[in-house]
């Protein structure tokens, strides 16, 4: 019994090193990350079970001692501990995207591996090398659209940028990786039948690495969109300020970013692209966990450097695959997929086959260590399933939303929710899928009763979803413009949410000062006030956090001729003028609104065109008399 356990538990862990990084499920919002944390998830539990089952029964616990032991723990420690305490909206440290999971699992692959023999290890390496070879034949087939000609294959993989892990360049690193395992063999084997197999394996690496170079050409479309490194710089210094030791928390990047990004970002292509990563996968790490995340990943790396210099000595080219890695971690953002694989090759090198303690010597002892590691499986399974579920249901409602089918967009909407209340995505779909409804209905010329009531319940729903979404995380820009909207959306027919929307647009550009577009819409609802000082001050910051977009000179001519400030308004359109192209619709509609201007005609609202979007007054509804809000209509307190 003892050695069929220890068998399943090796071939389990084998099964998941193989498999992780071209595992994919359809049924989820992302196919690619989840299904990875759900297929680790399952294998380690299975493999933990089997493990102490053959611990209890055979009444001894042993556990082997790695080199990188310390630095794993230390940063997986990092990682949970910043989750806790830091992180804003926990499921998304532990959910999706996952960070610290993607951390913690791929730290236990690392404890369990740590266990393995010699042979067990080489075993795992070969795993590693096979799920290279899949990658690149499933490049291979993409490219050639092979799997568009499969009727039987789900959506997603039937798509031109379909990749395993997400991404051209994660997959990139992870073949040039994995490249010195297979030259190593190449290197030391004897029989010339397993030189050519390996020789033949690196060369399907070469070519996906190659592909896949081709794809991420400038100008392609699977070409790389990364900010560039002052800004990533910046964001890490401007974090520690506020935040040293434990940063933003993990997953938290996004709200580091909109509130730290340096002004000179606005002035590149990429302005209007929010990134939930650094350029490199160091600067993402101190900005989510902090120095103490620093100080684990130093101990971890200089444990790899001496790892290093010993395996080259002894010629074990295999661990150039390390290297490759903590190099490419310097240069690139990172997926799960590379966080998994670093741990796994960690483990492989750790030299754990030297140096293992006796944790227990009998099975009571065996059994008391045991059980807490049962609890905390049985809870996984629990809780996981329900997150799950919520997911796939979520998924669902998207796929009814693309379908035209309002009703079961809003009922798997609901569902998600009610299964994992905790996912702000699932509040802030919902509220603006509740507002769709009750406009449409506000729309009708001739409202019942039962219709200002329905109107009445869906706004306060929308808003209920809306802080819903805002308390989740609080420190999200993107929250608070959803409730934001809601708000700015019924100011037609809803008493106070005018001074509501102000409230939470404010918040919103708090938390992304550098925003033109939050100005706008925090001016624009100063403007439907017919406050128009308040709005020109609005677009002025817009136009000064980005001076080259022509929409924020646009409006302000709007308000200063709004305000009959024309000799203000025709310097402000001559500014948009100077900054669009004169063959464009763009122009023309600005030139029509600077001679109206001349003549001292306030301009057209409806003066319009595909970029500049002038203010907008409240439009006149059929709901009469305005509903009234409940106090419960309140935003949240602001941190």
């Amino acid at each position: 019994m003892e050695k069929f356990l220890k068998e399943a538990e090796k071939y389990l862990i084998l099964a998941g090193v193989l498999l992780f990084a071209v595992f994919t499920l359809p049924g989820f919002p992302s196919p690619y990350f989840i299904p990875k944390e759900i297929l680790a998830s399952v294998i380690i539990s299975l493999a933990l079970i089997t493990s102490l089952t053959r611990s209890i029964l055979k009444g001894e616990m042993k556990m082997s001692i790695g080199k990188f032991d310390i630095g794993v723990l230390l940063l997986a420690i990092v990682y949970l501990v910043a989750s806790i305490f830091i992180t804003p909206n926990k499921m998304e440290a532990f959910f999706y995207p996952g960070t610290t999971t993607f951390v913690l699992l791929s730290a236990i692959f690392y404890l369990i591996i740590n266990q393995f023999t010699k042979r067990g290890k080489n075993s795992v390496l070969l795993a590693l090398f096979t799920s290279g070879i899949i990658l690149s034949v499933s490049v291979l087939f993409t490219e050639l659209g092979l799997f568009a000609k499969i009727p039987q294959l789900p959506e997603f993989m039937k798509n031109s940028a379909f990749n395993p892990l997400g991404s051209d360049l994660q997959s990139m690193v992870y073949l040039f990786a994995l490249l010195p395992l297979g030259v190593a063999q190449i290197i030391k084997e004897k029989e010339s039948i397993k030189k050519i197999f390996f020789g033949v394996a690196s060369s399907v690496l070469i070519f996906g690495i190659i592909l896949l170079g081709v794809n991420m050409l400038p100008g392609k479309p699977q070409a790389p969109v990364l900010p560039n490194w002052q800004t990533s710089w910046e964001i890490v210094i401007d974090t520690l300020k506020q935040s040293p030791l434990l940063g933003a928390g993990p997953a938290n990047y996004l709200s580091a970013f909109n509130v730290y990004r340096p002004i000179s970002y606005n002035q590149t292509n990429l302005w209007q692209v929010r990134f939930s990563s650094a350029n490199n996968y160091y600067f993402t790490l101190i900005t989510e966990v902090g120095l103490i995340g620093l100080a684990a990943l130093v101990i971890l790396l200089i444990a790899v450097y001496k790892r290093l210099v010993v395996n080259i000595k002894d010629k074990n080219w295999e661990i150039f695959s390390v290297a490759v890695l903590v190099v490419a971690f310097a240069i690139f953002p990172v997926a799960p997929a590379l966080i998994f694989l670093f741990m796994v090759l960690l483990s492989v090198f750790s030299g754990s086959e030297e140096k293992s303690i006796t944790v227990a010597t009998n099975k009571i002892p065996s059994l008391i260590v045991a059980l807490p590691i049962f609890v905390g499986i049985i809870a996984l399974a629990f809780f996981g399933t329900k997150a799950v579920s919520a997911e796939a249901t979520y998924q669902k409602s998207l796929e009814a939303l693309v379908q035209n089918d309002a009703k079961n967009t809003y009922d798997y909407m609901v569902k998600a929710g009610t299964l994992n209340p905790y996912v702000d995505r699932y509040h802030a779909s919902l509220a603006q899928v509740e507002m769709a409804l009750a406009n449409s209905i506000a729309e009708r010329k001739d409202l019942t009763e039962d219709d200002r009531n329905t109107i009445t319940q869906l706004v306060q729903q929308a808003i209920s979803e809306g802080k819903a979404t805002v308390t989740l995380n609080i420190n999200r820009s993107g929250n608070w413009e959803v409730l934001a909207q809601i708000y700015r959306s019924i100011m037609s027919f809803a008493e106070g949410s005018d001074q509501f929307a102000i409230q939470t647009y404010t918040q919103a550009v708090a938390l992304d000062p550098l925003n033109p577009e939050l100005r706008i819409a925090l001016g624009g609802v100063y403007y439907a006030l017919e406050d128009y000082d308040s709005a020109i001050s609005a677009f002025q910051l817009a136009a000064v956090a980005k001076n080259d977009y022509p929409n924020s000179h646009y409006n302000l001519a709007a308000a200063y001729a709004a305000k009959k400030d024309y000799d203000k308004a025709i310097a402000s359109m001559e500014t948009v003028l100077s900054l669009i192209s004169k063959d464009s619709e763009d122009y023309k509609t600005a030139q029509t609104v600077m001679d109206q201007l001349k003549a001292q005609k306030s301009p057209a609202t409806e003066a319009t065109s595909q970029n500049l979007t002038p203010p907008q007054t409240v439009q006149e509804t059929n709901v009469e008399p305005p509903i009234t809000l409940p106090s419960e209509a309140t935003p949240p307190a602001t941190p």
